[in-house]
Formats: structure tokens, sequence, C-alpha cells
């Protein structure tokens, strides 16, 4: 089963010509979002308990690399005493989910894991657009400037990156970055120029989902999503999630249906004059926080 999230990198035309006219996002100039051209990500049918754990607000940053907390202005600029207990719950947050075939947590990503969470997210938009791999490196450049704009964006955005550690019989694997997903909460968080039809600025939004290839099939990146989802019920007061999933993607838009997303608006025809695919725009309500023990999470099967 494939699962597709929508991408969201800014490109800037001005400066980059070389690019083919498919490859534009926003700025202050018109421009067409990468996020029209969500990837494949790939997920295995199996039951699952959820099991997740989030450190109270409280206590101390534990996964947030803590040079970022002791300086806030290593986010671009002055933080609020609100803003800066919303960046300590980002340190502090953690997902964490037992899976058939080993286990795999998410936590926001560090200023050391950007280049490899760069990496990820641009050789998994050259495949899915079937790109040369001559584009790599110019890919890796342009997500690289994105990823560190919407980090100095923090805590009203926060790019989150899942590890994946196998099992081979009765010994585990080593440790892997396996996907990233990015989540906004709120109107200061949200993209200048998003994809359409257009989502609500102020309300959070999902996009820039990938795991890595020799990954996939194992439940990752439904996970992902689920802790993106998780982290959006702490951070945002607002219960209305959006995504963006393309027309043509129908095992993406079936996971997204069973996660309880519905349709609220589709691109109209004149996308495809833009040389777009076209998307819907998908809603959730998400529920009310509630503390579950693992007893009383209810299993989950994606089929494929």
């Amino acid at each position: 089963m494939a699962i597709a999230s929508s991408f969201s990198f800014p490109l800037d035309l001005h400066r980059h010509r070389l690019l083919p006219r498919h490859f534009i996002h926003h700025r202050s100039f018109p421009a067409l979002p990468i996020s029209s051209y969500p990837f494949p990500l790939l997920l295995k049918t199996q039951n699952q308990f959820f099991k997740t754990s989030s450190a109270p607000l409280g206590s101390s940053p534990t996964t947030l690399d803590s040079s970022l907390l002791e300086d806030p202005l290593r986010t671009g600029r002055f933080l609020t005493n609100d803003e800066y207990e919303r960046l300590k719950l980002l340190g502090d947050f953690e997902y964490f989910q037992e899976l058939e075939s080993g286990s795999m947590w998410v936590r926001v990503m560090r200023d050391c894991e950007l280049d490899a969470t760069v990496g990820l997210l641009a050789e998994s938009f050259a495949e899915s657009m079937f790109w040369p791999s001559g584009y790599i490196s110019l890919l890796r450049f342009l997500v690289k400037q994105y990823l560190i704009e919407r980090r100095a964006l923090m805590p009203h955005t926060a790019t989150l990156i899942g590890f994946y550690k196998g099992k081979n019989g009765e010994e585990e694997e080593a440790e892997e970055l396996a996907g990233t997903v990015e989540v906004s909460f709120d109107k200061r968080g949200a993209n200048a120029s998003p994809p359409t039809p257009t989502p609500p600025k102020d309300s959070p939004y999902i996009c820039n989902m990938t795991v890595k290839k020799e990954l996939r099939r194992r439940g990752i990146g439904w996970h992902l999503l689920k802790a993106g989802e998780e982290l959006i019920s702490q951070m945002s007061t607002s219960r209305e999630v959006f995504l963006h999933c393309r027309m043509i993607d129908t095992a993406p838009f079936n996971m997204y249906t069973k996660a309880g997303y519905t349709v609220v608006q589709t691109d109209t025809i004149i996308s495809l004059l833009m040389l777009q695919r076209r998307k819907h725009l998908m809603c959730k309500e998400l529920p009310a926080i509630t503390m579950r023990s693992p007893e009383s999470d209810a299993p989950f099967s994606v089929e494929e």
C-alpha cells in the first residue's frame, strides 16, 4: 500500500531557473506548490497496538538539542514565555510503537540530524517524480534551506523524525533513521503559500512525509501520521487537522480515510493547466486528549 503526504518546499525561481516547471513553490512571488506532488510511501498490513509516551510539560527536555533550549536565539528570534514552554513541550515529546518486524519511535529533529533528514526527503521526492539522479544535489540544497527556515519558526511548526530498530530472530538490529513528517500548529507556523485547495492557515497541517525506501511496508508511515496527530493534540487548541492527497493516489486516500480524514475540497481541472496533479484537501477532527493505558489501546490494521 502506498502512502502519500504533501510536499511544501519553497523554491526561489529567480535564483534557480534550471528547474523543471513542475518543481516550484512558495515565497512572495507566484509559484506552484511542490506539495501538489506527494510521493508514495509503502505500508504493510498488520495488527498493532498503539503505545505512546509524552513527558509532562514540567519535566526537563530530553529529546531536543539542549542548546536550542538554552539559547532561544537559535530559533532566529526572541521567544515569549509561552513559546519557550511550548518549545520545551516539543523537546519532551516522544511516540513509541512496537511493530511486528521491530520497533520505532518518533521525536523532534535535532540540529545534528538536519543533513540526514534532508537526504531522505530529497531522494524520496526525486524518486516520486522520476527525476534523474543529477538533480539530487540541487534538491538537497533547496530542501536544506527550507528546513532551516522552518526550524526557525519553532514552536509553531516542527519536523519529526522516526527511528526504526528491526528484529532478526532473537537479535535486534541497529537503530536507523526511517522517516520524517512535518506538522504546523497555527497561523505563524503555516506555509506562506500553501498548495491548493488552500487549507485554513490557523489550523494544524501535516505534510512532507516520507519513509526510507528500504524500510517501507512495515507500518512506519502510518505511525508517523499518528505521531504527528498526537503532537498536534498537545500543541494546538484546534482539533481540525488538514492534509493533501493527490487524486491519483488511491492507496494513500484509502489509508487517510481509515485514519478518519474526509474530503472537504478538490482541485478543479484548471490545476492541470498549471502542470499540477489534482488534489483532495482532507480534514480530520482529533479527539480530546485522554490518558490511555496499553490495555485500553485498540488494535488497528491497514489493508494492502
